[in-house]
């Protein structure tokens, strides 16, 4: 699935077992689909591009912390919904779970446009623990409403919150403040989104965590492998 408003993947085979002897395919895609690592380039004129991320930046220790049970829908996500559930420590790889990732193929507007996200509170925590990066099951890093994206193509969605909240947006998200975990990326605290697979298997705990994204010389984002390395 790719970030909304972006093109989905196109998978082609230019030569087939049959006539050529072997398989070989073509792909076009958005960087920004599945599993995949955002640079400080997607976001930041002059940014470092995903080749330009130290490996030891993405891999070391941290947590995976399940938050599910008190973040839902549209939810604001504080410092305390984490530390409340494991210690975070500095200079730790944070990946939370919200649940949103079991929506990835059952409910595309659920999981692109009604995930909860964190608040600039979080975001100003996160550099103060000098966090490696930061991982989410949601389809943004940021809430959707602060996001330009969302309320731009969805303003249904923008009166539904509104009216869900009894207030205005810019009176919740102003968009003077907008994005305000990607605007870490000035900070080089970079994360990766659409965090999925098997991440149930590893809440609240303590472990090794590795982001693999391509080596990709002038990539503003990658598709990522992300493992969770246990004992």
């Amino acid at each position: 699935m790719p970030w909304i408003g972006y093109p989905a993947p196109v998978v082609k085979y230019i030569k087939r077992f049959g006539t050529d002897g072997i398989y070989a395919q073509f792909v076009e895609t958005a960087l920004h689909v599945g599993t995949h690592i955002d640079a400080p380039m997607h976001y930041i004129l002059g940014g470092k591009d995903v080749a330009s991320i130290p490996l030891d930046r993405l891999y070391g220790p941290g947590v995976v912390v399940d938050i599910s049970d008190v973040v839902g829908e549209w939810d604001i996500i504080k410092p305390e919904h984490v530390t409340s559930k494991i210690e975070v420590k500095k200079g730790d790889i944070l990946v939370y779970h919200t649940g949103f990732h079991h929506l990835y193929t059952k409910d595309e507007e659920g999981y692109l446009c009604r995930h909860p996200g964190p608040s600039k509170e979080f975001a100003e925590w996160a550099l103060r623990m000098d966090l490696r990066w930061i991982g989410v099951d949601c389809g943004s890093a940021d809430h959707p409403m602060n996001t330009y994206a969302i309320p731009k193509l969805k303003p249904d969605l923008v009166k539904e919150y509104e009216k869900r909240m009894g207030k205005s947006l810019e009176e919740i998200f102003p968009r003077s403040e907008v994005h305000p975990m990607h605007k870490l990326f000035r900070h080089d605290l970079i994360h990766a989104e659409n965090v999925g697979g098997d991440i149930d298997e590893v809440l609240n705990k303590r472990v090794m965590i590795g982001a693999f994204p391509w080596r990709f010389v002038g990539g503003e984002a990658s598709i990522s492998r992300i493992v969770a390395f246990v004992d």
